[in-house]
């Protein structure tokens, strides 16, 4: 019989740290969510800042559309100049969002999908009522992240946080929220596919081919995530890119909407076809497949220490 692991404080309600059928507490699996979450935001920080680059150079300083494999060379110029601070870039900011992003989204997703009796294993439900809800949450730390690196190619330095908040706090916060209604697409794909589709396709693969071979739960885990990762970009990349395009702008100057976003990349695909419509494809299916795989080790590592931990205290039967 599942046995209550008591709370420290008032701030929660005692079920929230009981341990269920599956061997988790809600406490236990939000803290796993968000351990994998911090792991998988150090280590892909690199590429991440790189497809950045490739899609925000699409336009030149003078506001040209320029051809994606000039982008290219612009965002690897940017890295070779200031590797460590290319590298680096953004880093805090999405730190400080694992919990101001990750908790919000984490939280809501963990919450209806335990309201609906599946545990720390997500449906559909839990994942739309968690991109859309968690959206106002998420979008201001996306847009200083990406502040920070807008203007590298000009100072080849980071925006200091400070300086993005006070020219934001002159606009009443208000340029914080550009992007919101593109992220919600976003974040829907990203639930849907990364946090849903993935692990039950390594469950599937687990099961099919990992128990008649050799390979274990992280090979297993990387298949999965290089299968969902092409669909999951085909799908967000073009959101992701109207995010880039809205979100480093100028906070001093006239914002960009989402219609004349979705203008300045019809203009990028009739001049350079497909290849101007899916800039930072390539690199995006790498970080997905990279960011897929470390989340849910991280998380899942997290998930059996804890489940060790509660079978150990005789908190849940065998």
């Amino acid at each position: 019989m599942a046995a209550a692991v008591k709370k420290s404080g008032g701030f929660f309600d005692e079920s929230y740290f009981v341990v269920q059928k599956s061997g988790l507490s809600q406490f236990q699996a939000m803290s796993a969510y968000l351990g994998g979450s911090c792991f998988q935001t150090v280590v892909d920080n690199p590429i991440t800042a790189y497809r950045q680059l490739v899609q925000q150079y699409a336009k030149d300083l003078q506001g040209n559309v320029v051809d994606p494999k000039v982008a290219r060379k612009e965002a690897q110029a940017v890295f070779r100049a200031n590797p460590v601070g290319a590298s680096l870039s953004g880093v805090g900011p999405r730190l400080i969002g694992v919990g101001f992003k990750r908790i919000p989204k984490f939280g809501i997703l963990l919450g209806i999908s335990f309201f609906l009796g599946e545990g720390e294993s997500p449906g559909m439900w839990a994942a739309t009522g968690a991109s859309i809800f968690s959206a106002p949450f998420i979008n201001p730390i996306r847009m200083i992240e990406k502040q920070q690196r807008a203007y590298f190619k000009q100072t080849g330095a980071v925006k200091p946080i400070i300086e993005i908040l006070k020219e934001s706090a002159a606009e009443r916060f208000i340029p914080l929220f550009r992007g919101t209604i593109p992220l919600m697409g976003h974040s829907f794909a990203s639930a849907i596919l990364g946090l849903v589709g993935q692990p039950k396709l390594q469950k599937y693969i687990q099961r099919e081919v990992g128990d008649r071979t050799s390979l274990g739960r992280t090979a297993t885990g990387l298949i999965a995530s290089a299968v969902v990762s092409p669909i999951y970009v085909f799908v967000t990349n073009p959101l992701s890119r109207l995010e880039v395009i809205m979100q480093t702008s100028s906070i001093k100057g006239k914002s960009i909407g989402v219609l004349e976003a979705c203008k300045e990349m019809m203009q990028d695909s009739s001049k350079f076809g497909l290849r101007g419509a899916f800039r930072g494809q390539g690199i995006g299916i790498a970080k997905a497949v990279v960011s897929l795989t470390l989340f849910h080790e991280g998380r899942m590592f997290m998930q059996d220490a804890f489940k060790d931990y509660n079978r150990s205290r005789g908190l849940f039967p065998e």
